[in-house]
């Protein structure tokens, strides 16, 4: 039984399936789009080395059946582009961190050194959740901004009372 729009979008294979999976999403409008583009996100996060080329195929299905993610919503009108853009860069993050050094806590740091602005920190995350969050804000940053990917390798934590 398939249960999300995700594994529907995966599963539709025949011209049949993939037609009628279209017109459900179509008839679903932004709600259903939107499950569909949250089950993607999911699975950029989680995207192991081995299925990048199967993730890269998914969108491209994605893209042929909702060619103008627009209509859903104008803030998905480079939807595609930009979930394409998160692929690239995670895989180039995962081909320079070898599998072997991926265990452990990472953390995202986001940074303007020259503005009043605070220091954005994404701490406690696993190397894949690390690698999305760089992988999704690296493309936005603005003008001296930066990004780092790091591995915590020691850590002090104490609660207040």
């Amino acid at each position: 039984m398939i249960s999300s729009a995700w594994e529907s979008l995966i599963y539709a294979e025949s011209e049949q399936e993939q037609a009628d999976y279209q017109q459900m999403v179509h008839n679903g409008g932004y709600s259903a789009f939107h499950q569909l583009l949250e089950g993607i996100k999911h699975k950029l996060k989680f995207m192991q080395d081995a299925e990048i080329e199967q993730v890269i195929g998914w969108l491209d299905k994605g893209q042929r059946l909702f060619p103008e993610p627009g209509v859903f919503s104008p803030s998905w009108l480079h939807i595609w582009d930009e979930l394409r853009q998160i692929v690239t860069i995670k895989s180039d993050i995962m081909a320079r961190i070898p599998l072997t050094d991926r265990a452990g806590e990472w953390q995202i740091l986001i940074d303007n050194p020259l503005s009043i602005q605070e220091i954005v920190c994404h701490p406690a995350l696993s190397f894949d959740e690390a690698a999305y969050l760089y992988s999704y804000f690296r493309p936005g940053l603005e003008k001296n901004e930066y990004i780092r990917l790091q591995k915590i390798i020691s850590l002090i934590t104490d609660v207040g009372d």
